[in-house]
C-alpha cells in the first residue's frame, strides 16, 4: 500500500463533510465547478471505510447579497402631491367704489359762426354780417365724462357717501382751436359728500343747484346742455334735506346755502324747495343725452334769494347800493304712458319747467342777454369818462345801472316743455326713441337799459333720434332751431345739426 493512499482517502472524507455542511441555498446560487478529469487510481484490498457521521442541519443563513455595481442605482420617487390651495385672506375696506361716465364724440354743423359746441344762450350773429352768413363745423370730445361714487363707513345712525365727477370742458383762455378741442382741460362737475341720518341729510360740496330741482327735470337732447331757456347750473353749497317716505308718495324738503354770485355782497345765496314723487306712477326718461332710467312722476316747486351790493354810481364812490335777485320755479315730470322697466317700448314721458326771476341770469348756461357790462359813471357835468377806480364787480347780465344811476336787476321768465317717446324695441337693439323740446325766454324790463342791441327774447326747438345698439353704445342725431329777437326788433337765426356717439359705462 502506498503512503499517499490514506492521505487521499482522508482528504476526500473531509471534502464530503464540508459539502454536507454548505446550505442548499448557497449551492443553488453557486455554479457547479467543471468536473475534474477522472484519474485511474489503483485501489488496494482494504477494509470498508467507516460510515460517515450523521448530517448536522446547518442554521439558516440569510441569502448572500447580489453583486454591487459601480453605477449608483436610479431611484424613481413618486410625484409629489400638491398641497391643497390655501384661500387668500379676503381684502376688506371701509369704502366701496364704483366708476361711471361716458366717452362722447360730437360732430356739429351750425349755419352761422356764432356758437361753440355748447351753444347755451349765446348771442347769434345776424344776417348781413360775416359770422351770420357763413357756416361752421365742429368736432369735439369735451363733453365726455368720468365719475366715481364712493360709499363710506356706516354706523347705526349715519351713512356716508361721496361723488367725484369731471368732464373735459375746462376753460382754455386764448387757446388755439386745435388744442381747445383735442387737448381739452379737466373741469370739476360734481364734488360733494353726503351724510344720511334718520332725521336729516347733509350735502356739502358742488352739485346741481337746488333752484329748479336741477338734475331731476332736465330735458332729453343730443345737444350739449344747457339749452336755451333751461336752468343749468352747478354750484358749491351746503344743503340740508329730509325725505318723508310712504308707499304712495315720497316728499322731499330741502334748503341750501350756496356760493353768492358776488363775493362782495358778503352774504350767501339761499334756495329752498319741496318735491313730491308718486311712487306707483313710473315712466322712462332720459335727462341730457346719456342718462336713462325708470323714474316716478314728480312735481317740484323751488325758490331762490340772493343779494348784490355795488359801489354807488359815481366817479368817487363812498356808499354801497344794494338790490336783491330772486326767482320761483315750478317743474314736472309726467309719464303719460307708463313703463315697467327702462327698456320698455311704447312709453311716453313729458317734462315741463316754468321760471320767473330777476338777477339770476347766470343760472342759465352762457346767458347775459347781450349785457356785457354797465355804463361807466361820469361826474356831471363832466363829459369825459371817469378815470377813477370805480369797479363793477358783478358778472354781466344780472344787474346793471341805468343812465340815471339806478341799479337795476334784469327780469327774465322762461318756459321749457319736452316729450320723449320710446318705440317698441326691435330684437337686435336695446332701445330706440325720439324726443322733442321747445323753450321760450324773454325779458319784460331789459329795455330800461336803453340799448337796442340787447336781447329781448329767444325761441328754440329741436327734434332728436336715439338708438342704443347695446347697453353701452348709443348714437344720437338732432336738428335744433334757434331764433333771437332784439330790442330793435331785428332777428338772428341759427340752424344746428348734431350727430353724437356715446360709450356709456
Amino acid at each position: 500500500m502506498s503512503t499517499s493512499s490514506p492521505l487521499k482517502l482522508t482528504s476526500a472524507l473531509v471534502a464530503g463533510l464540508s459539502l454536507a455542511a454548505v446550505p442548499a441555498a448557497a449551492l443553488a446560487q453557486t455554479p457547479a465547478p467543471a468536473p475534474a478529469e477522472a484519474q485511474a487510481v489503483p485501489m488496494p484490498d482494504l477494509p470498508p471505510p467507516p460510515p460517515p457521521p450523521p448530517a448536522v442541519e446547518a442554521p439558516a443563513v440569510a441569502p448572500a447579497p447580489t453583486a454591487v455595481s459601480d453605477t449608483p442605482p436610479v431611484v424613481t420617487m413618486p410625484a409629489p402631491v400638491a398641497p391643497p390651495p390655501v384661500a387668500a385672506a379676503p381684502m376688506t375696506s371701509k369704502f366701496g367704489a364704483s366708476i361711471y361716465g361716458f366717452s362722447e364724440l360730437d360732430i356739429i354743423r351750425d349755419s352761422t359762426q356764432s356758437l361753440s359746441e355748447n351753444a347755451g344762450n349765446g348771442i347769434i350773429a345776424k344776417k348781413g354780417t360775416w359770422a351770420g352768413d357763413h357756416s361752421r363745423l365742429t368736432f369735439g370730445l369735451r363733453n365726455s365724462r368720468l365719475g366715481f361714487k364712493l360709499k363710506g363707513p356706516e354706523t347705526a345712525d349715519f351713512k356716508s357717501s361721496g361723488v367725484f365727477e369731471v368732464d373735459f370742458a375746462g376753460a382754455q383762455a386764448n387757446s388755439p382751436e386745435g388744442p381747445f378741442y383735442s387737448s381739452a382741460m379737466i373741469r370739476a362737475r360734481h364734488y360733494y359728500l353726503k351724510v344720511q341720518t334718520p332725521f336729516i341729510d347733509i350735502l356739502a360740496g358742488q352739485t346741481w343747484h337746488l333752484f329748479g330741482w336741477q338734475g331731476a327735470f332736465h330735458p332729453n337732447t343730443v345737444q350739449i346742455q344747457g339749452v336755451p331757456g333751461e336752468l343749468f347750473n352747478r354750484t358749491p353749497q351746503f344743503r340740508l334735506s329730509h325725505t318723508f317716505t310712504s308707499d304712495a308718495v315720497n316728499v322731499e324738503v330741502a334748503a341750501a346755502a350756496s356760493r353768492p354770485p358776488q363775493r362782495n355782497s358778503g352774504l350767501p345765496e339761499g334756495a329752498g324747495g319741496i318735491k313730491a314723487a308718486i311712487n306707483h306712477w313710473k315712466g322712462i326718461r332720459t335727462g341730457g343725452a346719456a342718462g336713462t332710467s325708470l323714474d316716478a312722476a314728480q312735481i317740484g316747486v323751488s325758490g331762490i334769494l340772493r343779494r348784490y351790493r355795488m359801489q354807488e354810481f359815481s366817479t368817487a364812490p363812498k356808499e354801497t347800493v344794494g338790490i336783491n335777485g330772486w326767482g320761483v320755479s315750478a317743474d314736472a315730470l309726467l309719464p303719460v304712458v307708463g313703463a315697467e322697466s327702462d327698456k320698455s317700448g311704447n312709453a311716453l314721458t313729458l317734462n315741463a319747467s316754468y321760471v320767473y326771476s330777476q338777477g339770476i341770469n347766470d343760472l342759465y348756461s352762457g346767458f347775459n342777454g347781450g349785457v356785457t357790462g354797465s355804463p361807466t359813471p361820469t361826474a356831471p357835468p363832466v363829459v369825459a369818462p371817469a378815470t377813477s377806480g370805480y369797479t363793477f364787480d358783478a358778472d354781466p347780465g344780472a344787474v346793471a345801472f341805468t343812465s340815471d344811476g339806478t341799479l337795476h336787476a334784469i327780469r327774465w321768465q322762461s318756459i321749457l316743455v319736452g316729450a320723449q317717446y320710446y318705440l317698441p324695441v326691435p330684437s337686435f337693439l336695446t332701445r330706440l326713441w325720439v324726443s322733442g323740446n321747445y323753450s321760450h325766454i324773454s325779458s319784460s324790463d331789459i329795455k330800461k337799459l336803453n340799448n337796442t342791441k340787447l336781447l329781448e327774447k329767444t325761441d328754440w326747438a329741436d327734434g332728436n333720434l336715439f338708438v342704443d345698439l347695446n347697453p353701452a353704445v348709443r348714437f344720437g342725431l338732432e336738428y335744433a332751431w334757434t331764433r333771437q329777437t332784439f330790442l330793435d326788433d331785428s332777428k338772428a337765426t341759427n340752424h344746428r345739426v348734431q350727430f353724437s356717439s356715446f360709450f356709456i359705462f
